[in-house]
């Protein structure tokens, strides 16, 4: 399976005044007729030196985002196969700094998402986000920090030069999802169904209408994730956004093998292909 980077050449470094990464990956897609792959793991999963190579193993696969998981102790918004993975990559000394390694370390390609709760980053330090830059980071999507919620904190994002993604959920009013758009930045992640992340069996039967509201809401492409586990899913769930996000069917299947979560990558991206 050739990999979209094989037909979407890389993205530019961005200069000040430039579009990002991450808004010259999706502007390519879409002039290629084509939805986004995104990819989800935990920094650190399995083991910090097979991480480097599930990395690599995705893009190499068809990924054209990959979000990595910062490791934490208390990931509330995650389903049962990400904090286990967390808890894994804890158990391997997998810090924001390791992360960043990893992250360094894998020398990819495609636009990365860094995904964390927002104690992690604050404990990072003042110079965190600029870490993350040097790192090969391109966006920043942190689970607890809702916009409108600390704007000193939300400041600091804003001014890292990382696009910062942010999360829309079924119940947002239309109202609230145009402020997201106007404070987001790269893509807007659409939370297909409430609860925690995890596999489901379907999607949910109110996903059109969701995505309808969103689109009359903000301009910025929709990627769309939680529960997207199977290539069909992926198709579906595709054919309604600008791109699908999938994380713990990709966990999952890294824990038994990286072989495994690369084939399942491969997969997905053969799915979405086919729109």
């Amino acid at each position: 399976m050739a990999s979209a980077s094989a037909t979407i050449s890389p993205e530019s470094s961005t200069t000040p005044g430039s579009p990002s990464a991450l808004a010259q990956r999706f502007a390519r897609l879409g002039s290629a007729g084509r939805k986004a792959l995104v990819c989800y793991v935990t920094a650190g999963h399995p083991d910090p030196a097979k991480s480097v190579t599930l990395l690599q193993g995705l893009e190499s696969a068809g990924a054209d985002v990959i979000e990595v998981g910062v490791p934490f102790s208390d990931p509330l918004a995650d389903g049962p196969v990400i904090q286990r993975s967390s808890q894994i990559a804890i158990d391997h000394g997998v810090t924001l700094t390791r992360t960043f390694e990893i992250i360094a370390a894998a020398k990819l390609t495609v636009p990365v998402v860094l995904f964390s709760y927002l104690n992690p980053i604050i404990a990072g330090g003042a110079n965190a986000l600029v870490r993350a830059r040097e790192a090969g980071v391109h966006g920043v999507l942190v689970t607890d920090l809702p916009v409108g919620a600390d704007p000193e904190r939300e400041a600091w994002f804003g001014a890292s030069g990382l696009d910062f993604v942010r999360l829309v959920a079924p119940t947002t009013p239309a109202a609230r999802m145009a402020e997201i758009g106007r404070h987001g930045g790269g893509f807007v992640y659409l939370i297909s169904r409430l609860g925690v992340t995890g596999e489901q069996d379907s999607l949910a039967t109110d996903l059109p209408a969701t995505v309808a509201r969103l689109r009359g809401a903000t301009t910025l492409p929709l990627c769309i994730g939680f529960g997207i586990s199977t290539p069909a899913q992926a198709r579906e769930a595709a054919a309604l956004g600008d791109g699908v996000i999938v994380g713990s069917a990709i966990v999952r299947a890294a824990d038994r093998s990286i072989d495994e979560a690369v084939a399942l990558t491969a997969s997905l991206r053969a799915a979405i292909d086919t729109l």
